[in-house]
């Protein structure tokens, strides 16, 4: 018996050893051939990224536009795209595309700027309206700029818009439907499938949780969407009418009146798009092709004009082994981006935590005399936003002024930390407020009890063995939800030491209602209206400083992951991408999935929760 027992033993360290080996070999091959790759792609002139003499600038993004991109590793990152494995929402940084504008406007190399957008996501009017004003410096270069598609949704509209000409697809489309705030509810779901929601809120407007408490979205809830929509959609016609040259009432706003128009040209989309003014040409992808070498001079037929792609240029303006910065005065840029949960997270997502630490080491750098907290976050963990508010007042208290800037969303656990900045700056399109609290779990006794399944015991105490799978007693019900109307005090009474109000003046402004940067200015939530740079003048001015460099802190990297980070992304451009489009179904399904995996990511200790789950718009 110990004789076989020997030889299975022997068999199976010699199979792992050989398995380990064939590993490590399998792995180093790998390692060592993507290395030769990287340093070739560095130092051969065959794939170095140049800029031709009068060339087009193809400004293709692809995908959402974001304030901070969601982390993924170097080496995932790449080799995803090197495989055609790219993720389904690509994502493109907002500062990214300014840089690149900029870059261009100065470029002699650079003759045409063409906007080509058909792979860009909706990502928000404010990100849209930065965009849109580096577009207008861009023009007082003396260069024009073209917009081609073969259809514009809404964001690609507006930046079509701020082109000089506009060209569509004799086949295109372009129809704006405006903004809108629908969603999913599952009331009826849960009832049948006999899972027992509760549920612990303060404020009338406060609808994060209506969906799980019901069928349809509450008048209160379609009253406060309706008027920061109604905000969101004046500025956007505003904007596109003034550039585009026509009156607001060019838009369509009824199913009947645009019938009318379609009628009218046989239901051909695009002449519509021409007649009314909305584009400025009808060209095919072979007279786009043509008309751009007309305005670049090129007169050989057989020869195609000169183009380099977004991702081209901007790996052009990439330095690959950045220089420290010099012990100079500055002004800290501190990215919070998604949604607050509790503990360390990566970017793409608020850790209470983590951003803690960025804020702790601002405060700690004796360089950085000013804080600029640049916030795009529709809230999340009320405990996350208080430690995250807390390193704010440090902050201040360590004489190091605070300025928040908010983004596209600075609503409830988003408002939360902004609210003890020195000055609060927002756009006039930013989504904010929503001052409110909630709780909310699910117990699936009843779920359980159907199956035959059941939870009994005894205990020492009444609320000893608290479960997911027992009904909610009374008594913890209660105290539940004293915490949220603790929680909702705390709000209202922080926002009230911080603006200069009382709590029952914030009171009648908060209930979790929902406004626009110019309204919430006006109600005195926000102290002015203006971007990341009038956020960073103001910094500078609060501490007194007028010459300084912008520091944008982040989470720190090893030397070898600042290496991985910089060579992977340098090669990485040599690689065309590709957004993946979803078809309807898929669509759907890919909302629910984010829906319950959103849900399943709040982690807040005791269950309470500032978010603004409204403020997501379609």
């Amino acid at each position: 018996m110990d004789e076989k027992q020997n030889i299975i033993k022997r068999i199976f360290f010699k199979t792992f050893r050989i398995l380990n080996f064939s590993r490590k070999l399998i792995l180093n091959v790998l390692f060592f051939g993507l290395l030769i790759l990287f340093i070739s792609s560095f130092t051969s002139d065959k794939h170095k990224v140049t800029v031709a003499e009068n060339s087009v600038l193809m400004l293709n993004i692809k995908g959402d536009v974001v304030e901070q991109k969601t982390h993924v590793e170097p080496v995932d990152a790449f080799l995803s795209e090197a495989l055609g494995n790219e993720d389904q929402v690509p994502e493109v940084l907002l500062s990214d595309i300014v840089d690149v504008i900029k870059a261009a406007a100065t470029d002699n190399n650079i003759s045409l700027l063409v906007l080509k957008l058909d792979q860009m996501n909706r990502s928000g009017l404010t990100k849209m309206s930065i965009i849109a004003k580096a577009l207008e410096s861009f023009k007082k270069s003396g260069k024009q700029i073209i917009s081609i598609g073969e259809n514009f949704t809404q964001d690609q509209y507006y930046l079509a818009s701020y082109a000089d000409e506009v060209w569509l697809d004799p086949n295109g489309w372009v129809i704006l439907d405006g903004y809108g705030r629908y969603q999913m509810y599952y009331k009826s779901a849960l009832d049948k499938l006999a899972i027992s929601q509760h549920i612990f809120r303060v404020g009338t407007y406060k609808s994060a949780v209506e969906p799980y408490m019901r069928d349809d979205m509450s008048e209160a809830a379609k009253e406060a969407n309706k008027l920061w929509l109604d905000d969101l959609w004046t500025q956007y016609k505003q904007d596109v009418a003034s550039q585009r040259g026509f009156e607001v009432s060019n838009f369509d706003e009824s199913a009947e009146q645009l019938v009318k128009k379609l009628k009218s040209v046989n239901g051909d989309v695009a002449k519509y798009a021409l007649n009314h003014g909305w584009v400025d040409q009808l060209k095919t992808r072979h007279e786009i092709e043509v008309a751009i070498k007309t305005k670049l001079n090129v007169t050989d037929e057989k020869k195609s004009y000169k183009s380099i792609g977004f991702n081209q240029y901007l790996s052009t303006l990439f330095n690959p082994f950045p220089m420290e910065q010099m012990n100079t005065d500055s002004v800290a840029v501190i990215v919070a981006k998604g949604t607050i949960l509790n503990g360390t997270h990566k970017a793409g997502t608020i850790g209470g935590d983590s951003t803690a630490k960025l804020l702790k080491r601002a405060r700690k750098n004796d360089n950085v005399k000013a804080v600029v907290l640049r916030v795009d976050s529709p809230g999340g963990s009320a405990f996350a936003s208080e430690i995250i508010r807390q390193e704010v007042e440090l902050l201040k208290q360590a004489g190091k002024p605070v300025v928040a800037s908010m983004g596209t969303y600075a609503a409830s656990g988003g408002y939360w930390i902004s609210a003890s900045a020195d000055k609060i700056y927002a756009a006039p399109t930013t989504i904010t407020g929503s001052i409110g609290i909630f709780g909310l779990f699910m117990t699936f006794e009843k779920a359980l009890g159907k199956l035959g399944i059941y939870t009994d015991g005894i205990g020492t105490t009444d609320l000893a063995g608290f479960s997911l799978t027992r009904p909610l007693s009374d008594g913890v019900a209660d105290i539940i939800q004293m915490n949220v109307n603790k929680g909702y005090k705390d709000f209202i009474t922080l926002v009230a030491d911080n603006r200069n109000m009382t709590p029952e003046q914030v009171d009648k402004i908060a209930q979790g209602r929902v406004w626009s940067g110019a309204k919430a200015k006006e109600l005195g939530l926000v102290d002015e209206l203006g971007g990341l740079d009038a956020a960073i003048d103001e910094a500078a001015s609060l501490a007194q400083i007028s010459n300084f460099e912008t520091m944008l802190i982040e989470k720190e990297l090893s030397p070898a992951d600042k290496f991985m980070k910089n060579l992977f992304g340098q090669a990485g451009s040599l690689i065309p991408s590709s957004a993946i489009t979803l078809g309807p179904v898929e669509q759907a399904m890919a909302k629910i999935k984010a829906e319950l995996n959103h849900l399943n990511q709040l982690n807040d200790p005791k269950g309470i929760y500032t978010l603004c789950a409204s403020c997501n718009i379609h």
